[in-house]
């Protein structure tokens, strides 16, 4: 067996569903489905099988898994050991929520790099709130920088606010006639992420699914709202440019202004990566703050160091 497929098996279990698993992976669900398949056929077990529209563990799976994630956390730290021992740049793997993934991400690593002083392999993925505690806790990631991922019943991941801002209602210049209930809600996918900000302002305001419609980006749910086609959602800080030149408008709601935070979660100390804990340090500085208030301040091109994006498939 390989680490591959253990790691596909232990996401497949952790996260519910192959398609899960191919997405955290970065890769396709056949390629998902195949990794399992063979480690299946060479265990002798199905492992997980489907139940309905979830996944369920086998007897040998249940057992299996928690010596897998160990595994794969072991591989990861062979992997930093390696690379220690070898001279090579640092690596920083990063998770995010759609909206800090958008606009935040890559301005702030690249920031961080900058004030490093040094070469940092950066990985940058998108994660949902309920993917982001199993890609930590499994070692697929060292860092997520999102929603507020505790109390959980473990102690292995500590969340720490390191931002807060405001979520409010954003339109055109249209009349929006009735409640929000019955305008048209403009949202990027993590506005389909029950316990992400925006998820969780939609279910205050009890919109109903039949009226929210979903942006492959946030910048163009604000443009579809700019053109009249209903309203979006947005961080204060992140909206202030187009409320200037007058493309939106802030709708107040009975739920918004909203206070909003983000957190970094990490490993709990004595688990946490060497580059992990440089990097919270890092979020504490005014550099850092001023990067998340203004991404698009960024650093001068000429010490520019763009981040390296792999998938977290080895």
């Amino acid at each position: 067996m390989t680490l591959t497929q253990l790691s596909t098996f232990v996401l497949v279990a952790r996260l519910g569903s192959v398609k899960a698993a191919a997405t955290a992976l970065g890769v396709s669900e056949p390629a998902v489905s195949q990794a399992l398949a063979s480690l299946r056929q060479q265990l002798g077990d199905q492992l997980v099988t489907r139940t309905g529209a979830s996944m369920r563990l086998t007897a040998a799976g249940t057992r299996l898994l928690p010596i897998a994630s160990q595994m794969v956390a072991l591989g990861a730290d062979a992997e930093a050991a390696v690379r220690a021992g070898m001279g090579a740049p640092s690596q920083l793997r990063l998770v995010a929520s759609g909206t800090v993934m958008e606009f935040v991400a890559t301005p702030l690593v690249a920031s961080f790099a900058e004030a490093k002083g040094e070469r940092i392999d950066t990985t940058v993925g998108m994660a949902a709130a309920d993917e982001m505690p199993v890609l930590l806790a499994n070692r697929f990631a060292d860092v997520a920088l999102g929603p507020n991922l505790t109390p959980r019943p473990d102690d292995e991941l500590v969340s720490e606010p390191v931002f807060r801002t405001h979520l409010v209602v954003v339109a055109g210049s249209a009349r929006l006639p009735g409640s929000p209930r019955g305008w048209s809600w403009l949202v990027d996918q993590t506005g389909t992420d029950p316990a992400s900000d925006s998820g969780r302002l939609l279910a205050r305001l009890r919109v109903p699914e039949s009226r929210i419609r979903v942006f492959g980006s946030q910048t163009a749910s604000w443009a579809a709202a700019a053109d009249g086609d209903g309203v979006a959602i947005a961080p204060a800080h992140l909206v202030t440019a187009r409320l200037r030149r007058g493309e939106l408008r802030v709708v107040n709601t009975a739920c918004t202004p909203a206070d909003v935070t983000w957190y970094l979660t990490t490993l709990a100390p004595e688990r946490r990566s060497i580059a992990a804990e440089t990097f919270r340090h890092y979020l504490s500085t005014a550099a850092a703050l001023r990067v998340m208030r203004e991404p698009g301040a960024g650093v001068p091109p000429s010490k520019f160091r763009p981040p390296v994006y792999v998938t977290l498939w080895s």
